[in-house]
């Protein structure tokens, strides 16, 4: 049976919307089964640390379970991608920092755009890096440290090719004429567990990650890579007062979504981040890892954005500049 022109486009046009209506629908009563935080690297390093943490928090405001889920490899891309790909329904999260959502775009031929194929929730923390060496490296200080690693050579780890702890290394060669030959692990927290059993000699890490060890003897910390002392760690100078003038890298966390995803679903998430980073017990956990968490007013989504445009247009230039080629 032939149906009217007419009604034909009508009823194809309610077929279309039925996709649509589900979202909106399924965001009204979201969430209804557990959301995975997909971490883009190994379990134990500072960016699966920070996800655990907000999970166990955040799934109280959401009456879900949070599960981690840590997929590995290339610099985190797999790991994003793996998001990128996902329904847009807001059970799958990235959380990611300044190399997996701006560094990355400047060395690695992306499957997506960083930019347009996300719906950013929010802003988490912000922490400088700490350079690092294991215990049998003779340098006392930064300045030693600088010497000893033109002489001699040093093995730095890195998180990945392209990772903010190579892009760090890179640049701490090019300022001191430092030799570094640079060894990739499948995350942070592997590259450090080499540096305290004394299979590497450096590395350039996000204080979270190493500040335990250091405090417990395990390795040596010459400087904070920020323009103040750290309040954790008072004792340890930072770089300006060490020897090596600006070189800055803090490194910034934040949560995303798939594109198309619901405003309502990013809404409640955001709100869900917010509330975990209110949290007392949260404060103060990310406070003993060295992270700085945002003003009230900087945890929006449109804040988000507007810091993750800007860091693009900052560090892109001066990465490809370094002409650093992914795996």
């Amino acid at each position: 049976m032939r149906l009217p022109r007419r009604k034909f486009l009508r009823l194809a046009a309610g077929a279309s919307a039925l996709p649509m209506l589900s979202r909106v629908a399924g965001a009204q009563t979201y969430p209804t089964k557990p959301i995975t935080i997909v971490v883009p690297f190994a379990a134990g390093g500072p960016t699966d640390t920070l996800a655990r943490i907000l999970a166990d928090r955040m799934r109280v405001s959401l009456g879900q379970t949070v599960v981690i889920e840590n997929v590995v490899g290339a610099a985190g891309t797999i790991g994003v991608n793996r998001v990128v790909r996902a329904a847009p329904d807001g059970y799958t999260v990235s959380i990611g920092h300044l190399g997996t959502h701006v560094v990355n775009g400047a060395i690695y031929t992306l499957q997506y755009d960083l930019l347009r194929d996300f719906e950013p929730v929010g802003l988490i923390a912000d922490h400088p890096s700490i350079v690092v060496s294991k215990n049998a490296v003779p340098a006392k200080d930064l300045k030693e440290l600088i010497a000893w690693a033109k002489a001699n050579g040093a093995a730095v780890g890195t998180s990945g090719t392209g990772a903010v702890t190579h892009v760090a290394g890179i640049l701490f060669a090019n300022l001191t004429g430092a030799q570094l030959r640079f060894v990739p692990y499948r995350g942070a927290g592997p590259a450090l567990q080499d540096v305290v059993a004394g299979q590497i000699d450096l590395m350039f890490d996000q204080v979270s990650n190493s500040l335990p060890h250091v405090r417990g003897g395990r390795i040596r910390a010459y400087a904070v890579m920020d323009k103040q002392r750290m309040t954790v760690a008072p004792d340890i100078p930072t770089v300006d007062e060490a020897g090596l003038p600006k070189f800055y890298i803090s490194v910034w966390h934040a949560l995303w979504l798939p594109k198309g995803t619901p405003k309502p679903v990013v809404a409640k998430l955001n709100v869900a981040l917010v509330e975990a980073l209110e949290d007392a017990n949260v404060r103060s956990k990310l406070a003993d890892l060295g992270q700085q968490i945002y003003p009230r007013d900087q945890l929006t989504p449109e804040a988000l954005f507007a810091l993750h445009q800007s860091e693009i247009e900052k560090w892109w230039p001066i990465v490809k500049a370094a002409n650093i080629k992914g795996e």
